[in-house]
């Protein structure tokens, strides 16, 4: 029996607020869960990142060991994370220049659907910041400048973000391709019967 949960992802201090409902293996590695948000909210994946519980963390840990980073996320599941620290709430950082604040609550566990495949989107609202916009304070200039034709910043801004970026579109398709290439990465492979002699 495969156990899915049902997770809500909110980007904190932005607005319009980016929100995905969405469902993943309840024994997904910490790295790939990563790679799921990754997929759901838009981001490239171009910066560290960093899932904490209290004072613990999970990341990508330093290779060199000069500083105390975070526990290897791919030694850790979302199961185990919930078991061993009791937790419905897990924030989520993304690059920790621009610090985007996500929330991820854990909704509900349940069985998985027969033939469907995971991860799953339930829902989707809100586009997701461009890279590197500065974080939420960057983000919040970047829509006023886009917003205003006579604002100093606005040919450049829409330059920059390819002129047709709009703040209240999640992108429910590009979403869904994005899951449907990482459900098809990770299904099992049948194995090649080893050959007698």
């Amino acid at each position: 029996m495969t156990l899915i949960a049902r997770l809500r992802i909110i980007l904190n201090d932005v607005d319009p607020q980016p929100m995905r409902h969405i469902e993943a293996p309840l024994k997904v590695r910490l790295d790939r869960l990563h790679d799921i948000i990754q997929a759901a909210m838009g981001w490239t994946d171009t910066h560290l990142y960093e899932f904490r519980v209290g004072d613990a963390g999970w990341g990508v840990p330093d290779p060199d060991g000069f500083y105390d980073g975070p526990m290897d996320a791919k030694k850790m599941t979302l199961e185990k994370l919930i078991d061993q620290t009791g937790t419905r709430t897990i924030q989520y950082i993304y690059d920790f220049g621009d610090d985007w604040d996500h929330s991820i609550r854990i909704e509900r566990v349940n069985e998985a659907a027969p033939g469907m495949t995971y991860p799953r989107l339930l829902k989707a609202t809100g586009a997701c910041p461009p890279e590197d916009v500065g974080g939420a304070w960057g983000y919040e200039e970047f829509l006023e400048a886009l917003a205003d034709p006579d604002h100093e910043q606005h040919e450049d801004m829409v330059r920059w973000s390819g002129g047709d970026f709009d703040a209240e579109d999640a992108g429910i398709d590009s979403i869904i391709e994005r899951f449907d290439r990482l459900a098809r990465k990770w299904a099992p492979r049948a194995r090649k019967p080893k050959p007698t002699i």
